[in-house]
């Protein structure tokens, strides 16, 4: 049997697991190239490409509880906006400690697919309404095609608005 010319990542098992059909795209990672370094060398739309942001939500205490969100490529998350739908005190970024810990990926390289934790997933609405969507799979360098509706069937993805910055025309 031939090896694959990817990485067979946790995010991989997870997604053939599950029988979610998915095109492999690597490429040539740069650090803190980000999702327009992603979207401009597989030659893609930079709002098609979408991160996962690992995020802590704060009650009173300073542990936080885990989540993931999946925002476009080109835009940010208003943290104030996503407190305030899960009438939590706040939401912040997770450390890079707490991303591996949580996760079982490197910064720059974690897919919402086979976390090491289950966690809950947030995802701005409007990329669900996308035909296709670029994610990463596991890797640094390593982003998966598939479609939206996979965000939900096997991660029972959220859909939220909790996006800032201009959605293209």
């Amino acid at each position: 049997m031939a090896k694959p010319d990817f990485p067979v990542t946790p995010a991989v098992r997870a997604l053939r697991a599950a029988g979610i059909e998915f095109i492999p795209r690597p490429y040539d990672y740069v650090d803190r190239g980000g999702t327009a370094r992603a979207a401009v060398a597989l030659g893609v739309d930079h709002h098609a490409v979408v991160k996962t942001l690992v995020m802590e939500s704060r009650d009173d205490g300073p542990r936080g509880r885990p989540l993931l969100v999946v925002m476009h490529g080109d835009r940010e998350v208003s943290t104030r906006q996503l407190a305030r739908l899960l009438g939590v005190k706040s939401i912040a970024p997770a450390t890079e400690a707490g991303v591996e810990k949580w996760t079982g990926y490197v910064p720059g390289g974690v897919s919402p697919f086979g976390t090491r934790t289950p966690l809950p997933v947030y995802v701005e609405e409007t990329v669900l309404a996308l035909d296709r969507v670029w994610i990463n799979g596991g890797k640094r360098g390593f982003l998966v095609e598939i479609a939206p509706s996979a965000l939900t069937a096997l991660l029972q993805a959220v859909p939220v608005r909790v996006g800032i910055g201009d959605a293209p025309a």
